[in-house]
């Protein structure tokens, strides 16, 4: 597991397995709720709404939920107030770990994340000891196997992209941007007839920890069981794991 571009996919799957589960619609919905509350309900206006909305179509979440969010986050209809909070520590192995949350009781959530952290071989930090170690931007995937280096770098970097990453260990190109131009570059792929992997927000490692076997496997159950709490909206870490590890640890 190179990098990021493994483990942004392992979520992708995950996210798209937990939707037919039901599980993901509620965390989409509260995040939706949020992003309309903070930037209102015109999609134009607020693009932290328009990505919402589109992972949620993503994993096909029905119109009338997507509906009904934005309408809680305008005061259309009434709704629970969510708190944003992010968490900060160390998982297996010293690698780091940035996990952000949606709450309508800080002191509760806080406190299952520690416990899920100390169960699974982590523990929380102050405040800033890990955030210094990512950077946020938008990340867009393409598959290698439909349209070659020259072609993509081309439309990515003509569209505003920052960089362009092909890792010969990795199925998909990488494409970096500025957080505010996603959607402009994703746009610009997609009209050209490029289908897209992945398309999000993420937080960047500017640097990446390798795990060994047992680090490896703590690690990816500690990363499971946050993520399956429904507080949780994104877990962000810098952990390397090698092909031969992770294979060992998948079997």
């Amino acid at each position: 597991m190179s990098g990021h571009s493994k483990w942004a996919q392992i979520k992708h799957k995950k996210s798209q397995v937990d939707a037919k589960k039901g599980k993901v619609f509620s965390k989409i919905a509260k995040e939706i709720t949020v992003a309309a509350r903070l930037g209102g309900g015109d999609l134009t206006g607020n693009p932290r709404l328009r990505t919402a909305i589109e992972k949620a179509k993503d994993v096909n979440m029905p119109h009338d939920n997507i509906k009904r969010a934005v309408m809680k986050g305008t005061g259309e209809l009434p709704g629970v107030s969510y708190e944003e909070s992010i968490y900060e520590g160390y998982g297996p192995g010293g690698a780091a770990l940035l996990v952000e949350v949606l709450t309508d009781n800080r002191n509760r959530t806080g406190s299952e994340v520690r416990h899920i952290m100390s169960k699974n071989g982590g523990n929380l930090g102050e405040a800033g000891c890990v955030a210094w170690m990512f950077t946020q931007r938008g990340y867009i995937l393409v598959e290698k196997t439909k349209i070659d280096e020259d072609a993509i770098m081309t439309i990515a970097l003509d569209a505003g992209a920052e960089d362009m990453r092909n890792d010969p260990k990795e199925d998909n190109y990488e494409i970096i941007t500025a957080p505010e131009d996603m959607n402009k570059v994703k746009a610009s792929v997609e009209a050209s007839g490029i289908p897209i992997s992945l398309a999000e927000i993420t937080m960047l490692p500017k640097s990446y920890i390798a795990l060994d076997e047992k680090s490896a496997e703590q690690m990816m159950r500690l990363m499971d069981a946050l993520e399956d709490h429904e507080d949780v909206q994104n877990v962000y870490t810098n952990f390397d794991i090698s092909d031969e590890v992770m294979a060992k640890i998948a079997t």
